[in-house]
């Protein structure tokens, strides 16, 4: 393998980005530098460096939209169940059955992790610390056991298999060149493990402190809670009607998908764009119906401000993935060609040349490779976002992969290294501060709690992906 002074290029912009990462600082300038860098020393054209900057970013959106249009939908339809007060009426019977502290800890576990697949943790912690926290803590759980499951649930395990909307898989799925089902199911898993290992020691280290209902600190918690109790919102017929309508739709959604993926036949599975394509349907009919019902006079306008604010949270959790995702785009043979207007010659596939070259360095030890990617990942995670640094371990799994282990898998751990740690788990400056936030606990104190558990998670889950696949 013979590489050219682009590939160096690539290797070096590779690399600061890393390092960019590390310092806790962002990659979107880097990126675009070196997309402009490295088709510029390619093709000995600097024209030809403007153009591709545009191309890379063009061909980055095009691969990515759908999955701005799906978080668009999902946040517009919860926009609109607040505006009936459904959202709340949708979970007012879960408080009824937290009768001790025990029962609250595994409730606000599936409640967190349900409503989080569905709507993603950040738009669904302010609904779930409201109603369910003050419950979990007036049947005794601790404030600060509150806010780890919170974000273990929601931020950790829902957000890293993100298997509904599959924002997560798809990103990691499109930068490894295979399929999204393939990193769907394995990142469903892994974070299955993950949550469950997490989770465990989480209870192991509060269990002690959990009280009974009718300790009289329960009440003196409550008041630590920002706000104090939150009491639920006035009940109306529609909300109520919503409150039902919604849960049991996503509940066929959930159904179907599983159907058609497991009956095989002429259907196929509902994976992947088909997946989102499927919920982002029933989103928005759900969200049409919500605005009519919150009045009809009203429904034409308020439609298009919850879709505003929809796109509005879309472009700012993953706008910068963007520029990101065209740095790597650019380094897979797939995209280079068209990004760099190549036409007919030969496309460069500067990453997996890379890795190629470096065969005779790097040991081909499936250990050292699974574990590998969990670092960079977990690296790329220090941003605080959980989802730039899916590019990159995408990208990095495809070229890595080989007979040991398969890019799916790989692409998978380092979804899980990238999401956990940085989807708002781990770092401070993450989703995080709106768990800790709300929960009325010290942010820092929040992470220095979650730090054993989720590390163990991570390298058993990993230990174990080695085993199963």
């Amino acid at each position: 393998m013979v590489l050219t002074a682009a590939h160096w290029v690539y290797a070096i912009v590779t690399l600061a980005v890393i390092f960019t990462m590390i310092f806790r600082k962002g990659v979107v300038l880097p990126t675009l530098l070196g997309t402009f860098l490295v088709a510029w020393v390619y093709n000995g054209s600097l024209v030809s460096g403007f153009t591709s900057v545009f191309n890379a970013n063009l061909t980055a959106a095009k691969e990515l939209f759908s999955i701005f249009l799906i978080i668009t939908f999902m946040v517009a339809l919860l926009h609109a169940l607040k505006d009936l007060g459904a959202d709340r009426q949708m979970i007012a019977p879960i408080q009824k059955v937290m009768t001790n502290g025990h029962i609250a800890f595994v409730m606000l576990i599936i409640v967190t992790f349900v409503i989080s697949l569905f709507f993603w943790p950040t738009p669904a912690v302010p609904l779930i610390c409201a109603l369910l926290v003050p419950a979990a803590v007036r049947a005794g759980l601790p404030v600060m056991g509150a806010a780890m499951i919170v974000a273990l649930s929601g931020q950790g395990m829902a957000l890293s298999s993100d298997y509904v909307i599959q924002v997560a898989p798809m990103l990691s799925a499109k930068s490894a060149g295979i399929e999204t089902a393939a990193v769907a199911d394995k990142a469903l898993l892994l974070s299955v493990i993950t949550g469950a290992v997490a989770i465990g020691i989480a209870y192991m280290m509060i269990r002690k402190q959990i009280r009974k209902p009718n300790d009289p600190q329960n009440e003196e918690a409550l008041n630590t809670l920002p706000g104090g109790h939150t009491k639920a919102a006035a009940s109306s017929s529609r909300g109520k009607v919503f409150a039902i309508v919604v849960p049991l739709s996503m509940l066929f959604v959930m159904l179907y998908m599983a159907y058609t993926k497991f009956s095989g036949g002429r259907m196929g599975g509902f994976e992947g764009g088909d997946g989102a394509a499927f919920i982002g349907g029933v989103a928005v009919l759900l969200l049409s119906f919500a605005t009519l019902a919150f009045g009809k006079s009203k429904a034409l306008d308020r439609i298009s401000e919850h879709i505003t604010d929809g796109f509005v949270f879309a472009f700012k959790a993953m706008g910068p993935v963007i520029p990101i995702a065209g740095f790597f785009f650019l380094g897979s043979g797939d995209f280079a060609g068209s990004i760099m207007s190549l036409g007919e010659e030969a496309s460069p596939a500067f990453l997996f040349d890379l890795v190629q070259a470096g065969q005779n360095v790097i040991p081909e030890n499936m250990v050292l490779s699974a574990f590998g990617i969990l670092i960079i990942g977990m690296i790329t995670g220090l941003d605080g976002s959980g989802f730039s640094g899916l590019p990159l371990t995408g990208a990095l799994s495809g070229a890595l992969a080989s007979g040991n282990v398969d890019p799916a898998t790989l692409a998978a751990i380092g979804q899980m290294g990238s999401i956990w740690v940085g989807g708002g788990t781990l770092i401070a400056w993450s989703s995080l501060v709106a768990v800790a936030g709300f929960c009325g606990v010290s942010v820092m104190e929040l992470v220095r709690k979650n730090f054993f558990p989720v590390i163990m998670g991570l390298i058993i889950s990993t230990t174990l992906a080695l085993f199963i696949w």
